[in-house]
């Protein structure tokens, strides 16, 4: 794992700014910036922002100095690299404004969960992945991607103490990961812990457990097939697998940076039994929409990664 510091040579407030990224590891990365002084407020998502006063004291602290075009490469390969629009979609103000249209008059709770999917050591399970459930529901749910439950007023309906079944599943969404430290069930089940505690006060306690319920189905994918939030949810949070072959390849590379800590061999064998027991568990999606037009191209990025991860590719 390596910290990468290009010159400065890109203006802004007066003064030349470079970039640091890493190879591998946000944690890495963080933990650099840390160091030196750098203010969270400089990192955007895949990189900090470097004042040219600071850049000696990023290159004394290990960052290796290469030039723009190689720090882009890097990132680009390193699995870290989030793409402007979803740089935009990802950021804080962006999804407190969501927050905001769903659940009028809790920002304390928004303000606290996009806390937790931008904690530095997430990758894959960080706000981009939020951004792209959230989007991937609304179009299951045949409502504009960025935008609440407009139609059926799920922000009015959480005011008063309730909300649409539409609203539901959204808030579910934004409870899935909102603990992710690397524990299968344990984290679902403190994800949705964080649901009474968070939601209690906002809402009829029903829709609560409902919404915690739906963040615990996430755990293995298996709603029952009456389970029609359930089945929402699942393939919402499931819509990565079914996405363009590039952004595949993305988070594939994303899923590695994010368990940089794990050996080779381990990670192999464990990402492979997790896409075997994704292949051998039965339609990967409930809805009439995702199996329609997600099953075939998810299964298909699913052998292709189980061969590769097998050396047969």
């Amino acid at each position: 794992m390596t910290v990468y510091v290009d010159p400065p040579a890109w203006p802004a407030h007066g003064t030349l700014f470079s970039h640091l990224v890493s190879d591998a590891s946000l944690a890495e990365l963080h933990g650099l910036a840390d160091r030196i002084g750098l203010s969270r407020r400089a990192f955007d998502l895949d990189h900090y922002d470097v004042a040219a006063e600071r850049y000696d004291d990023a290159v004394a602290a290990g960052a290796v100095p290469v030039s723009g075009r190689e720090l882009a490469r890097r990132l680009g390969s390193s699995g870290l690299r989030v793409p402007g629009r979803a740089r935009r979609a990802a950021k804080a103000e962006s999804l407190l404004a969501r927050w905001d249209a769903l659940l009028p008059g809790a920002r304390d709770v928004g303000v606290d969960l996009v806390e937790r999917w931008h904690e530095p050591h997430r990758v894959y399970h960080g706000p981009e992945h939020l951004v792209h459930a959230l989007d991937s529901l609304a179009l299951l749910e045949g409502r504009p991607a960025g935008a609440p439950d407009i139609a059926n007023d799920a922000g009015a309906s959480a005011r008063h103490g309730h909300a649409t079944a539409a609203s539901v599943t959204q808030l579910a969404i934004w409870f899935h990961d909102a603990v992710h430290d690397g524990e299968a069930r344990v984290d679902e089940e403190r994800s949705a812990a964080l649901v009474g505690e968070a939601l209690g006060p906002h809402l009829d306690a029903t829709v609560v457990e409902e919404v915690a319920r739906l963040v615990l189905m996430t755990a293995d994918h298996s709603p029952a097939p009456d389970d029609v939030a359930g089945g929402l949810v699942s393939d919402a949070d499931l819509a990565i697998l079914a996405a363009a072959p590039d952004r595949y390849a993305r988070y594939v590379r994303q899923v590695r940076a994010e368990y940089a800590h794990v050996p080779d061999d381990a990670f192999r064998a464990g990402r492979a039994a997790v896409l075997r027991s994704l292949l051998g568990a039965g339609p990967l999606y409930r809805t009439a929409y995702a199996a329609e037009h997600w099953e075939d191209r998810a299964r298909s990025h699913l052998s292709a990664e189980l061969d590769t991860l097998a050396g047969r590719a």
